[in-house]
């Protein structure tokens, strides 16, 4: 044995395993479930919607703002890694909406958000929507805070992406189909993507819907409305 630190010489050789048996993300929980608190306080109903980039999850909210933000008052905080083009666009749509920049980052985390939060004012808004930086993997893991995840697809990136994306079905409450007009100009087969989604999570709600025409929305929005309203602070 070393007299200096007890070590033995012998086994210096020999594998160890350390078992740091701590969640890297409890952090992040801790704060989300903070965040919650204080929505549910507010009576605040809170959304997070993750796609892939370019699944036009800032046109769904455009449409969103336009066609019922006089019906329930709307906050948007908007996740990319540079620019801010899209919170512009949702200002321009008539939403309250703050951009977040994340650099290298890939995913919106809860202490973003709960910090974005404070740039927000809150006091009559009922709904505050979370749209996450353009990735279907990174987001899945993080809670942010949020009563609903929302996962969004659509029809130009082809039916298969529930198979090759689990977690994000298995993480969501709810998957919209975007994009459906297009549908007429491509081999995109909705029944197998909405069976593909069920199959991993099943009686996972659906809805198709095209951002550009409106089609489908006024059923989805009914469904959140409906939602939004039985949460009282």
């Amino acid at each position: 044995m070393c007299d200096s630190c007890g070590c033995h010489p012998e086994d210096s050789n020999e594998a160890r395993q350390i078992n740091l048996g701590q969640n890297i993300l409890s952090l992040n929980n801790e704060i989300a479930d903070h965040t919650r608190q204080h929505l549910q306080e507010d009576g605040i109903f809170c959304l997070n919607i993750i796609s892939a980039p370019g699944s036009g999850k800032t046109s769904l909210l455009e449409r969103l703002g336009r066609d019922y933000g006089h019906k329930l008052t709307m906050a948007v905080i908007v996740g990319d890694q540079q620019t801010d083009n899209d919170q512009k666009r949702l200002k321009e749509a008539g939403l309250n909406a703050v951009q977040i920049n994340t650099g290298a980052a890939c995913h919106l985390d809860a202490r973003m958000v709960h910090k974005a939060m404070h740039d927000l004012d809150l006091s009559a808004t009922k709904l505050l929507i979370i749209e996450n930086i353009g990735n279907m993997v990174c987001p899945t893991a993080y809670d942010l805070g949020e009563d609903l995840r929302i996962a969004v697809v659509s029809t130009p990136e082809g039916e298969d992406k529930p198979a090759k994306y689990p977690d994000l079905i298995l993480s969501s409450d709810v998957l919209l189909i975007n994009k459906i007009d297009l549908l007429p100009y491509l081999t995109f087969n909705i029944d197998e993507c909405c069976a593909q989604a069920r199959k991993l999570k099943p009686g996972l709600k659906i809805f198709q819907v095209s951002a550009s025409t409106g089609e489908g929305m006024a059923e989805f929005w009914q469904w959140l409305s409906e939602r939004c309203q039985t949460k009282k602070g």
